[in-house]
């Protein structure tokens, strides 16, 4: 069985899409399959092309055993619409013509955002003779309309006809969360739908294999301050300002630290938003690989994981929940719905606050830090709970049994 994954974003870009869908390609070579990438020059997140790969280099290599063909993209710092829509059809244009000349696959799996790329896909997998896999981590357009990112009906409009059109054209549409899958078979009950969702490798993020490093001395954080860590996209959807808010209204008599470790459009705002309010207890750091993420949580203490307040993101379960359980960290989860079901109540893995409601926050880390017994043995089961629902080796292993029956 031989399939091609097109995505616009992969190693050695850091990020949630990047790593799901290397980790997803090295199980199935793994497993006997023959897996091929096709993806854009890496340039995220800061949003030009890496030095290694400019000036035609790169453009084919090997990663981990995968083999990654690699087509331009058009990159802007600029945050304007103009701009993001000039990124995402660059790569939908470049994307077809080098993949194009590619072999013939028994499948092609697409992922979405953005879901602009179904343009290439469809065209792609009719070109290439392979049935398409539609893998859906984010209702696109849904989500950026209900965010208020994209306001513009035309576009929005556009938008919905190419979800429709890519879901009906699938062999089979893949959703990250159950949440995901409900909604597409709602809209569209004759679609194939299958969860594939997000997981974690439990040997790699292993608390009894990895050494404390020198993380907390590095930063200026103190050994008996409870650190509260949020890694990941600085971005509209998180509502980050709500914990800057938190650490200001918390006794700052107790010891904490809120660490925020990423990169993304609100990340300059929010530093400003901490200088103005005193928010010392706030530090922002950058993003790092992958390799080194075992031993940021091995040093951490709580995983911080909000979102906003929005029905939308009833489903949604992020990414980052899966490393710091399996890293044996409690769990401070501002997102309802399906991840709440999954980790809170049903893997006793941490606290659950109200999204947006800073009270609540305020509160429930005061809690945490008060309890430090209590924190340790959230951080016990949330490691158990995702390495026996969500090892990625199991999750591997049912996609290949569905491609089977397709």
């Amino acid at each position: 069985m031989k399939i091609l994954i097109l995505t616009q974003y992969y190693p050695p870009e850091v990020g949630a899409p990047q790593n799901r869908l290397h980790e997803l390609a090295i199980r199935l070579k793994a497993k006997g399959l023959e897996i091929e990438v096709l993806t854009a020059l890496p340039n995220y997140p800061s949003m030009e092309i890496h030095k290694e790969y400019r000036n035609g280099k790169n453009r084919e290599e090997v990663i981990d055993g995968i083999k990654v063909y690699r087509a331009g993209i058009f990159v802007s710092k600029s945050k304007g619409i103009i701009k993001r829509l000039l990124n995402y059809f660059s790569f939908v244009w470049t994307s077809y013509w080098r993949g194009r000349k590619l072999g013939k696959y028994d499948f092609l799996l697409v992922e979405s955002p953005p879901l602009f790329l179904g343009y290439s896909a469809l065209r792609l997998s009719k070109r290439l003779k392979a049935k398409l896999i539609f893998n859906v981590s984010d209702l696109w357009p849904e989500s950026a309309e209900k965010m208020g990112v994209v306001t513009n009906r035309l576009l929005l409009g556009m938008a919905y006809k190419l979800e429709a059109k890519c879901y009906n054209r699938s062999y089979l549409v893949t959703g990250q969360t159950m949440g995901i899958v409900d909604n597409i078979k709602e809209r569209f009950p004759d679609v194939n739908v299958h969860w594939l969702p997000n997981g974690v490798d439990p040997f790699f993020y292993d608390p009894s294999k990895v050494q404390p490093k020198d993380f907390r001395s590095r930063n200026g954080i103190g050994k008996d301050e409870v650190v509260f860590f949020y890694g990941g996209i600085i971005g509209h959807a998180q509502g980050l300002d709500l914990l800057i808010k938190a650490s200001v209204n918390i006794d700052q008599s107790l010891p904490f630290r809120i660490v925020l470790q990423g990169a993304g459009p609100l990340k300059d705002e929010l530093m400003s938003m901490a200088n103005q309010l005193h928010a010392n207890k706030v530090l922002f750091l950058p993003p790092v690989p992958k390799a080194e993420m075992p031993f940021v949580l091995k040093e951490v203490d709580v995983a911080l994981v909000p979102l906003r307040k929005l029905e939308l993101f009833q489903g949604a379960i992020p990414s980052k929940i899966f490393e710091a359980l399996a890293m044996e960290k409690a769990l401070l989860l501002g997102v309802d719905g399906e991840a709440r079901r999954h980790f809170i109540d049903r893997g006793k893995a941490g606290l659950f606050f109200e999204p947006e409601n800073c009270d609540d926050l305020t509160e429930k880390m005061t809690t945490l830090i008060k309890d430090r017994n209590t924190m340790i043995e959230m951080g016990a089961n949330g490691r158990a709970y995702v390495v026996e629902h969500f090892n990625r080796d199991k999750i591997a292993e049912g996609l290949i049994q569905v491609l089977k029956d397709v």
